[in-house]
């Protein structure tokens, strides 16, 4: 496909093609593809939110490789397996094979998680290159306290082998920090990850912030404090309660303003 009009005439035939609880799937992946545009937090279109298709197979969604976040919707994912074969493409354009390897590790060893969302933001790479990473200087980073797993930058994700050291990095986690690189969180849920991201990037706007009065010395919590809102951030962490849906729901009011197209 060479141009928007083209990608968005793709068929409305895979909504008819696939299982209402795919499609359900399909709808969320594309708002939070939306939702980061709107917040800007894309780097062109490059990175990669994905979320693993209800059913036995094994198979995940992505984006296609060429699209701009803002130009993804429901219908134009792309199906693939955990072995890189593409099992539907209605754009044709394929995805980033860098997108595939580090995808496919967590979908692959981590069956807990069902979406996976990596992004290159200004500060989120900052907090990635900085030797203490994630500091506990805010109400929004100690709720990740003890939670955020880091890898080790090894070039772009071209390697398969790659995958084994980022499973072993991340865990039983659900956030990790790739140095040099980015964010990455994973989530029960579409809607988990994405609050999770949502907090996690927050929380770089802030340290990269603070950091640049310069001189001025930080303060940090004491270590009872911190692990006490360790103890309070548990149900976040996990996914469980009425606040990841409540979330939810108010993002795509707001997405919904002025974006509708997608859930085409």
């Amino acid at each position: 496909m060479s141009s928007v009009t083209s990608i968005s005439s793709v068929s409305n035939n895979v909504r008819q093609r696939v299982t209402p609880e795919e499609w359900e799937v399909r709808v969320k992946l594309a708002a939070a593809y939306r939702l980061a545009a709107l917040y800007k937090w894309t780097d062109h279109i490059y990175t990669h939110f994905s979320a693993r298709v209800p059913g036995p197979e094994e198979h995940f969604l992505i984006n296609a490789f060429g699209l701009l976040f803002d130009e993804i919707s429901a219908s134009n994912l792309v199906k693939v397996d955990l072995d890189g074969t593409i099992v539907d493409d209605p754009t044709g354009l394929g995805i980033n094979y860098a997108g595939y390897v580090i995808h496919s590790a967590i979908h692959g060893a981590r069956h807990d998680l069902q979406a996976v969302l990596h992004t290159h933001t200004r500060d989120g790479i900052a907090v990635s290159a900085q030797k203490d990473g994630l500091l506990p200087i805010s109400q929004h980073s100690i709720g990740f306290s003890g939670r955020v797993a880091y890898h080790g930058y090894e070039g772009v994700a071209l390697d398969l082998d790659e995958r084994e050291r980022l499973v072993a990095d991340l865990g039983d986690k659900s956030v990790m920090i790739l140095r040099n690189h980015g964010l990455l969180t994973a989530g029960v849920s579409v809607e988990h990850a994405f609050q999770q991201l949502q907090q996690l990037e927050r929380a770089c706007n802030i340290q990269v912030a603070a950091q640049a009065a310069g001189n001025a010395e930080l303060i940090f919590p004491p270590r009872e404090v911190v692990e006490k809102v360790e103890q309070q951030a548990k149900v976040f962490a996990s996914g469980e309660g009425p606040g990841v849906a409540r979330h939810w729901n108010a993002l795509i009011r707001q997405l919904e303003r002025s974006d509708i197209d997608y859930k085409n």
